[in-house]
């Protein structure tokens, strides 16, 4: 991935730059600091008096220099009041940690290069799951343990610290960072407490107005003894999504294309936009998706051509509530009972319409029937540019309404024991459910049109498309349930349904043994549980084929049109700057038309079709787990001097126990049905639903240290030990199959008895606060990642996979050799990086630029992971390994080995305003070539973000302008580490809010 490196070089002396006049500010200030009077101790410092995002940055600090582990430290600027919109885009200022985005908006970070695979996310103390659906290019569904913010106001939590060091008294399950959010309680404050705020947000690509509201109402009674708190936040946001894709790009020559070769004679070849060209030049193929016999290079089926050349919009219509609820009571002077309930709902339906040439990613009749007239190749082997007849052009629709609703609560008792112990008991329950009842797709379809061209060459990410027909006339498309010219045209119907839950009890105790020594010790039991499903339509044998074929349309009504069932797409390419002649309108299916025309909505036999929906007809994703964790951990807490110098730390170790049972649902064969229905009797299959349960258990022993050393005064040295894990992600966990071939004697299966994954951290950290608001510090980590998780295949008994043996046929017996491919535990690798984080107000300053201030952080990562993309093979009898598996050496997923941001803030006299940029190198986001058509990685391309906010505020009310995405960065996507050309290129607009809040 060298030419990844491009420009990095640039970026590093940029970020040196601002980090060296960041540090000579901080010396320039500490140095005028010297002059002033010292102060005796940290009670003096607290004194100092400032407000507004300033004061979050100074109580941040004064927290992370307090705690014993190595964290960072967000604090809410006011009340309901959070420095960004996202609690991902907040996230980002912090050292070392990157987000990733989906719709315009952070949804899921990365910290120090391992992505929220490995992070464990608490709700107000305890351990959570909320995930959401997004497009396919961004993952689509998150059925894994990661974490989805997106889901979540900002304005609901006052603070979030991110723990990169872990102790024994923390839970497991995370390699890079444990994430607190926590939501306002009423005894953080100490009195009456309203506030309403409302704000008008406006979208310069989409053009909506995006409203947003919050309101938070606090009080205690009883002098103090009881409190309530209500916080409620709302917002509506409607955003476009607006670019090119390819669908990646695929050679007819390299191993997992999907489409077979160019024709170059006989029948199938037979152009009429120019003269046909010679074998010589299309090139011959043999063998299919396996060629064995290549075409010569530089020939039109040597060459790298796009699977789905379009340009495509994304309508989000966004709806988001949240709910925070506290009540707390002190029985007692030492005592408190607290209980927090969290909610939240967040809708994200969303609208994609793409027109496309689909016939280059088809076989059959697609690129096999693809007339080349003439093309152009490029140095790096692409077929750049060319004219073809005979392609099916495709208007593509699709709509899911998405809909996750969470739910939390926890009760919270905490009491002293005397003068010197504590005791905390924790109970609380979470559950999340993500819900995709509708997601619909239609297409309307024109078959062996001629004349198409595309042109890559001036600008991948911008190319430009000639048709050849009108793409706003409906008379130009069918909807069309034959395959005897191409792909029927598309019924898609796929309703699922994820339900995540957390159960957990916790008891934590800690006793002051002695002054300098304290012991703690705690238990933990956690019951999660997760379960999916997925509904599809049956498949059935369609004219012009004699196969089963899925999610094909049914014919329209007799007398309706594709005139009377579509919509015209208009206005589109806004801020693209797209090469001149390329359709800005195209028709699409209009579902409320279709579904008024053939009612496919009903999950019913009607007139018009059989649109019965089924689980049975998607086995793989009907799953469940059940998970209990049981942990037990034993720390000591010192704090004491050696000599003049003050050491504190914690010392500990904890033992977890993790029980899973898994059940997976597998396809054991079909059976053929006649179904009559109005439209005529259909050839149908239908599923045998078989299942199989499994059950394990594996401990683990997770020893901890964290020491700071403070050898002169306000600056500390930091280190930090700990073995850690992370568990398997949910969806390689689930047994059954996938494919299963007696004949061959192969299985692609899920992996139930995978191991968790595990690794040997190590950080360093030096910290240097020279005054209360002010910090330069250096972090040093080093992550030993013993083991990692990815496919790859083994020969085992099947006996051994826990199927049953009535699977068996063709002479194969249960003592058989198998050639199973899943989810593998291998060899790992190590993670090294460093972190640069300098923090100052220009107090130093004359007036009135004493108000300024400013934030930079930079991080720099390094990893080697060693992935498999060729299988080991296997053959014989007995079977034996006649190759070994293909290897290749790339970063870990998500990791960007550059990244940095900086915040240059302004308050005085009740103005306030701030700008921030986030910058973050490219990072692969796959490494697996026979899922890419031999692609070796896909890349998404490097970031920069600004965002802006200016405020003032009068005596209780403040009016406030907010600037997101001020440089509308677009999000950019390659395929290839060598050739790294444009899968995907799009943007999201500007996004700008006015807002007024008040404090009663």
């Amino acid at each position: 991935m060298s030419k990844i490196s491009a420009g990095r070089l640039d970026v590093l002396k940029l970020g040196v730059s601002m980090g060296a006049l960041a540090l000579a500010i901080t010396m320039a200030g500490a140095a005028s600091a010297q002059t002033a009077p010292a102060q005796a101790d940290d009670s003096a410092v607290e004194e100092v008096v400032v407000t507004g995002f300033r004061a979050s940055l100074a109580n941040a600090l004064d927290t992370k220099r307090r705690e014993n582990d190595m964290i960072d430290v967000i604090k809410a600027t006011d009340i309901a009041d959070f420095p960004d919109l996202n609690l991902a885009e907040s996230l980002q200022r912090i050292p070392g940690v990157s987000i990733d985005r989906d719709g315009g908006e952070g949804r899921t970070i990365t910290v120090r290069g391992l992505n929220a695979d490995f992070t464990v996310v608490r709700l107000n103390g305890l351990e959570a799951l909320a995930t959401t659906g997004g497009k396919d290019g961004s993952g689509g569904a998150n059925r894994s343990r990661q974490f989805d913010f997106s889901i979540f106001a900002s304005e609901l939590f006052n603070s979030v610290t991110v723990r990169k060091s872990t102790s024994a008294s923390n839970e497991e399950g995370s390699l890079g960072a444990i994430i607190d959010l926590q939501a306002a309680r009423p005894f953080d404050f100490n009195k009456f407490t309203m506030s309403a705020g409302a704000k008008y947000g406006w979208n310069d690509l989409s053009r909506k107005s995006d409203p947003r509201y919050t309101f938070l109402i606090a009080n205690t009674w009883n002098d103090g003894k009881f409190g309530a708190l209500l916080s409620v936040a709302y917002a509506k946001r409607q955003t476009l999504e607006e670019g090119s894709s390819t669908g990646r790009w695929e050679n007819p020559s390299v191993r997992f294309n999907s489409s077979t070769a160019f024709p170059c004679t006989g029948a199938a070849y037979n152009p009429v936009s120019g003269p046909p060209l010679t074998c010589s030049q299309i090139g011959t193929v043999v063998g299919g998706t396996s060629p064995t016999v290549v075409a010569a290079a530089g020939t039109a089926n040597n060459l790298w051509h796009p699977r789905i050349p379009r340009y495509g919009r994304l309508e989000y219509n966004q709806k988001r509530l949240g709910v925070t609820g506290s009540l707390q009571w002190r029985p007692t002077d030492n005592s408190t009972l607290t209980l927090d309930t969290l909610f939240a709902d967040f809708t994200n339906d969303r609208d994609e319409t793409y027109l496309e040439i689909i016939s280059f990613s088809r076989s059959g009749q697609g690129l096999p029937q693809t007339d080349v007239v003439n093309f152009t190749a490029d140095a790096k082997g692409h077929l750049i540019k060319g004219t073809f007849d005979d392609v099916d052009a495709r208007v593509e629709y699709r709509h899911d309404d998405l809909n996750t609703e969470f739910f939390q609560n926890v009760l919270t008792y905490d009491t002293k024991i005397g003068d010197k112990g504590k005791f905390v008991a924790t109970y609380g329950q979470a559950r999340s459910i993500q819900n995709n009842p509708v997601q619909t797709t239609f297409s309307f379809d024109r078959y062996n049109s001629d004349g198409y061209s595309y042109d890559y060459s001036a600008d991948p990410r911008r190319p430009s498309f000639n048709y050849g027909f009108d793409a706003t006339n409906p008379a130009n498309y069918q909807y069309s349930n034959s395959s005897a010219l191409g792909d029927p045209s598309l019924l898609r119907l796929r309703p699922s349904k994820a339900v995540n839950t957390f159960k957990t009890l916790r008891f934590d105790f800690d006793y002051q043994v002695m002054d300098w020594l304290k012991v703690r010790t705690g238990a933990a039991f956690k019951e999660y549980g997760f379960n999916s499903s997925e509904k599809r339509i049956f498949s059935r044998v369609i004219p012009g084929g004699t196969g089963f074929v899925a999610e094909a349309a049914f014919p329209l009504p007799a007398g309706v049109t594709v005139a009377d069932v579509s919509r015209l797409i208009t206005g589109f390419g806004r801020g693209l700057d797209m090469p001149a002649g390329t359709p800005t309108s195209w028709i699409a299916p209009d579902l409320d038309k279709l579904k008024a025309a053939i009612g496919y909505d009903c999950n019913c036999i009607n007139a018009n079709g059989d649109f019965r929906l089924s689980s049975i007809n998607q086995l793989g994703a009907l799953r469940e787990i059940a998970e209990n964790d049981t942990s037990y951990y034993l720390q000591g807490d010192f704090d004491r001097d050696f000599g003049s110098i003050p050491v504190r730390g914690n010392v500990g170790v904890r033992w977890v126990k993790t029980e899973q049972d898994a059940l997976g649902h597998f396809n054991t064969g079909s059976t053929t049905v006649s179904t009559v229905t109005p439209v005529g009797t259909l050839s149908q299959t239908v599923p045998t639903d078989g299942i199989q349960t499994t059950s394990r258990s594996y401990t683990n022993t997770l020893p901890s240290m964290n020491v700071s050393v403070q050898p002169l005064e306000n600056f500390f040295v930091r280190f930090a030990a700990a073995k850690v894990m992370t568990r398997p992600q949910l969806q390689n966990l689930t047994p059954g199959f996938t494919a299963n071939s007696q004949s061959a004697q192969t299985l692609t299966r899920g992996n139930p008895d995978l191991n968790p994954m595990l690794s040997n951290n190590i950080d360093l950290g030096f910290e240097w606060y020279p005054d209360r608001e002010t910090l330069f510090s250096i972090g040093l980590f080093q992550k030993d990642i013993k083991s990692f998780i990815q496919t790859t295949a083994v020969a085992m008994p099947f006996s051994e996979t826990g199927l049953p043996t009535s699977l068996l046929t063709n002479g194969n017996t249960p003592d058989t050799l198998f050639t199973v491919t899943s989810q593998q535990n291998t060899k790992g690798g190590k993670l090294k990086g460093y972190e640069i984080s300098l923090q100052r107000p220009f107090t130093f300053l004359p007036a009135p630029f004493d108000g300024f201030g400013g934030i930079v952080n930079y991080t720099h990562v390094k990893s080697d992971i060693e992935y498999v993309i060729a299988n080991p093979t296997f053959g014989g009898t007995p079977r034996v390994q006649l190759t070994p598996a293909t290897l290749i050496t790339q970063p870990l997923l998500n990791l960007s080995p550059e990244a940095y941001n900086g915040t240059l803030y302004y308050e005085k006299a009740g103005f306030k305003a701030r700008i921030s940029a986030s910058y973050r190198d490219p990072y692969l986001i796959q490494v697996a070539p026979s899922a890419t058509n031999n692609n070796d990685v896909r890349i998404k391309q490097k970031t920069l973000n600004v965002d802006s906010q200016v405020s003032y505020e009068f005596k209780n009310f403040t009016i406030t302008l907010e600037g997101i995405n001020l440089t509308d960065q677009f999000d950019s996507k390659v395929d290839d580490s060598t050739r790294q050309i444009s899968e995907e290129y799009v943007h999201f607009g500007r996004q700008y809010y006015l807002g007024v809040k008040y404090k009663f």
